[in-house]
């Protein structure tokens, strides 16, 4: 592969009840992504990390960001959004920010996607399943997706706290949806996902 640079993107939030979708993208050169699992101890999908590990692993992300050695960002596309455009366009529009926002030029950059997601067609890309589990730098933007979702759940839930979403980060667990009938929906949550 003669690209200089290899990025990951992946998605956190998609099956949620509220708040937004997230969408995280790690870019780093061919060299140093070979050093990741060295450099980022325990790096895997964030779904198998506990939520510690998961801070543990963004901290050395942000601290490797700052020496230059990696580049991330984090798109959250809004619950409005979503209820007006569907999911799958959320998550579109969302990793074609997050490449605009790091600039990333096709004729230098390779990028690795986990599941089902596409790049623009510029970019020479791979679609890889369980991708956050096997492919390090769509594992790295995967917890970057997840942690930055995460805390913006539990800074709205500050302003919601009767929902819980510090707990629960608006997943449909048996306390929200009980709340969410109590209550009524919030501004933050997906109207078209709530079956009560």
């Amino acid at each position: 592969m003669s690209n200089k640079f290899i990025a990951g993107i992946d998605e956190a939030g998609r099956g949620p009840l509220a708040g937004p979708v997230s969408v995280g993208i790690f870019v780093t050169t061919q060299e140093f992504s070979k050093k990741l699992k060295e450099v980022f101890p325990k790096l895997n999908d964030s779904k198998k990390l506990s939520a510690l590990q998961r801070d543990n692993i963004f901290s050395l992300i942000k601290a490797s960001s700052e020496k230059g050695e990696v580049r991330f960002a984090v798109i959250l596309v809004s619950a409005k959004f979503i209820d007006q455009k569907g999911i799958t366009k959320a998550v579109q529009v969302g990793i074609d920010k997050a490449i605009k926002k790091l600039k990333l030029d096709p004729k230098d950059t390779f990028i690795y996607l986990d599941g089902l997601l596409k790049a623009p067609k510029e970019f020479s890309q791979e679609t890889v399943i369980k991708g956050d589990e096997k492919i390090p730098v769509i594992s790295a933007a995967s917890i970057c997706a997840k942690v930055v979702r995460d805390d913006h759940m539990k800074s709205v839930s500050k302003k919601y706290p009767e929902y819980g979403f510090d707990i629960h980060k608006g997943y449909g667990t048996l306390f929200h949806r009980k709340m969410i009938k109590k209550e009524g929906p919030c501004l933050i949550h997906r109207k078209t996902f709530i079956h009560l």
